[in-house]
């Protein structure tokens, strides 16, 4: 059996002590992005297990669709990344 490795970080730890690894990022073949799936990318991208540029390539995200999930965790945690509360969390 193959095992492909994978340059970088293999693991970070989250702040609520958690340890989020490239096997909890979704597939790349996703498309239906719900706010869990957005909040891992968002947050593998802010504490160090993905580059910015991976990410966008990986899961074709364009910079400020990256940067507004990031900013939205980062200030309202996950739930401001719910469609349905969209307009709760924007300014």
């Amino acid at each position: 059996m193959y095992i492909r490795r994978v340059k970088g970080v293999q693991s970070v730890t989250l702040p609520d002590g958690s340890v989020m690894t490239r096997a909890d990022l979704p597939s790349a073949a996703t498309r239906r992005w719900v706010a869990s799936r957005k909040a891992a990318v968002a947050n593998a991208v802010s504490y160090g297990l993905l580059d910015r540029e991976e990410a966008c390539r990986i899961y074709a995200l364009s910079e400020e669709e990256l940067d507004s999930w990031t900013r939205a965790v980062f200030e309202h945690g996950e739930q401001a990344l719910k469609a349905t509360a969209l307009q709760r969390f924007r300014a």
